[in-house]
């Protein structure tokens, strides 16, 4: 209050995020089993976190104990979020098939799932942002409403606050911030973790507000936003919302989007769409997230009854193939390469000789699925520190068979050998030795090789970048025409850039849809409007142009692969440069505000509007 009542000049805006349809590429399903003999359960589901469906399932649906029932999760057929709960139909099945002594299943048709999966994002905003006379941010001020639907789900009041309000200090330096967040009950579907989980609707108001602020101040929108970034000298950086933000650099990631985007040449490129008849615009958003899940210790504190660590085991066999078992879970994020690759280089090993379970109860120790980009961040450190346990028993073995001492030992690209001797051998008879015993000590090393380690972050983990877009929109039928997209975006260490670069094009693919095309609407009653693809606007190959993505990765200080997270950073930087590069090309007949999704009508209604003003 002090901070606004001192400003020189306060924005304010009033915003929607938009409801959105997850729209996974296959619908959930899942079989129920059960074996009057033994009591057991086996249920085959598409989700994203098995073994919090077998624990939520025993202990809170049938009273089993959880090794009577086996979850197995296979490739799912994409997720996003929305299949990471434990939905009525998988708990009804198990329930069926116990009563019956036998087998049922069920399979979502797309107009179920348009009606029962979690729905994503749905808040109401008023933002307020005080500004000295320099320019530099006093304070924010944040009320939003955010519909839950009509029952909670997993996540329903966390997402909209704890992952959301968190996330308003962005990359700036705003001395103080408040947020009131009123969660609400409506008559529709269930509305929970939706790629992004929050960060994406804090980052939206944040953005938004901003380039207003330019507006009204006469700003240069770019430079307003690099007077206030957090310096590099001051990280670590404690945030006025409960975050410390361990490093990044977000002049460098402003910088090279600029540069790629040719930022400086868009006016040529604005007067040449004139005289076409077309309206050109540019945007740009800076953005932070947190990823890599909730450390438990911060968990325990605010009350929650489970941990977020994971777990991986990696078993060698005597022939010196692997098999690495992983809490975590992948469908469609390539876990099945990605964890290999970790493995083949710190062991030396071929990447074709290493198998990767997951998804199964039954098989894998624990683990808690894959949501929040937490799979290589927490999932690959675990992998690592098993990893770092096999060479430390690997070198004790090795240190035998070369009669020395494990510290003259040293272990490089898959040969063990005596510090400055020729004398080496490689990981594979190591492997063999293990299992063997001929010669093998078995009063002071155990036998085997195969170890076990659970890995639990001391923080989360913050991707950040700069999205830049630009597009066209012809006046006379409102449609946006997305020219350009350059996403740059600092993860941290990258394992496989191909996948990441994947990854990131999943994520902006989403973000321009909910920018541009996709909004769930119900009428008054609480009837679906919007339940098919026929009024659900996905967006199509034609609707998204080819993305330019640069990855500058500074490292994360606190897990050993020094990986920030890469899943989500697409729907969280897009939509607000889209909307601001509508704004930006709208400008010229009035145009100052517009919602999510910018169709064609919503578009040419704004501008029948202010022309008619």
């Amino acid at each position: 209050d002090r901070a606004f009542a001192a400003a020189a000049h306060v924005s304010r805006i009033d915003l929607v995020n938009n409801r959105l349809v997850p729209s996974p590429m296959e619908p959930r399903a899942a079989i129920a089993r059960h074996d009057p003999a033994s009591g057991e359960y086996t249920l085959y589901t598409t989700s994203q976190n098995p073994h919090t469906v077998r624990s939520t399932l025993c202990n809170s649906v049938l009273g089993i104990a959880e090794t009577d029932l086996r979850v197995v999760s296979p490739d799912v057929g994409g997720g996003f979020g929305c299949k990471i709960f434990v939905y009525p139909e998988e708990t009804t099945l198990c329930w069926i098939s116990g009563q019956l002594g036998g087998t049922v299943r069920w399979t979502s048709d797309r107009s179920e799932a348009f009606l029962t999966d979690s729905h994503g994002r749905d808040h109401r905003t008023h933002a307020e942002l005080a500004l000295d006379e320099a320019g530099n941010f006093l304070a924010l001020r944040v009320k939003t409403l955010a519909n839950v639907g009509a029952y909670l789900s997993s996540g329903a009041t966390a997402i909209p606050t704890f992952y959301y309000a968190p996330l308003l200090a962005g990359v700036y330096k705003t001395p103080a911030i408040h947020c009131n967040v009123v969660v609400t009950f409506t008559n529709t579907c269930c509305v929970d973790a939706y790629r992004g989980a929050g960060r994406p609707e804090a980052t939206y108001v944040l953005e938004r507000l901003i380039d207003q602020a330019a507006r009204e101040t006469g700003r240069d929108r770019v430079e307003l936003r690099r007077q206030n970034f957090i310096g590099t000298e001051l990280f670590p950086y404690p945030t006025p919302v409960g975050l410390v933000y361990d490093f990044a650099d977000h002049a460098a990631t402003l910088d090279l989007a600029l540069e790629m985007s040719d930022w400086s040449g868009f006016a040529a490129r604005r007067d040449e769409a004139r005289g076409r008849g077309r309206l050109r615009g540019i945007g740009l958003s800076t953005y932070v997230e947190i990823a890599g899940g909730t450390p438990s210790r911060l968990l325990g504190q605010l009350g929650g009854r489970g941990g977020r660590a994971e777990s991986a085991q990696v078993r060698v066999h005597p022939s010196g193939a692997i098999t690495v078992f992983s809490g975590s879970h992948s469908h469609g994020q390539s876990h099945e390469t990605t964890f290999a690759q970790i493995v083949s280089e710190r062991l030396g090993v071929p990447l074709e000789s290493i198998k990767v379970v997951q998804g199964d109860t039954d098989k894998v120790p624990f683990g808690r699925g894959t949501a929040a980009s937490r799979s290589l961040v927490i999932g690959g450190s675990a992998i690592v520190r098993a990893v770092d346990k096999i060479i430390a028993k690997a070198i004790r073995i090795a240190a035998h068979r070369l009669e020395a001492a494990p510290s003259d030992i040293r272990f490089e690209a898959g040969v063990f050998g005596i510090v400055g001797t020729d004398r080496k051998i490689p990981f594979l008879e190591i492997a063999k030795a293990a299992y063997t015993l001929h010669d093998f000590p078995i009063e002071s090393i155990e036998p085997g090789l195969d170890e076990t380690a659970f890995y639990d972050p001391l923080n989360w983990t913050f991707p950040s970048g700069c999205h830049v877009c630009e597009v066209e929109i012809d006046p006379e039928t409102g449609q946006v025409s997305v020219e350009r997209i350059v996403a740059v975006d600092d993860v941290g260490t990258v394992i496989n850039p191909m996948v990441v670069h994947g990854q990131i094009h999943g994520g902006l693919a989403q973000g321009l849809g909910q920018a541009l095309l996709e909004g769930c609407i119900y009428d008054a009653e609480g009837q679906l409007l919007t339940g098919s693809f026929q009024d659900y606007c996905m967006p199509r190959a034609d609707d998204v142009p080819n993305f330019e993505v640069a990855l500058l990765g500074t490292p994360c200080e606190h897990n050993p692969l020094k990986a920030k997270g890469c899943a989500e950073v697409g729907s969280v930087g897009l939509p607000p440069a889209i909307i601001n590069a509508v704004l930006d090309a709208l400008s010229i007949v009035g145009v100052t505000s517009i919602d999510m999704p910018a169709t064609a009508h919503r578009v040419w209604r704004a501008i029948r509007d202010a022309c008619a003003g």
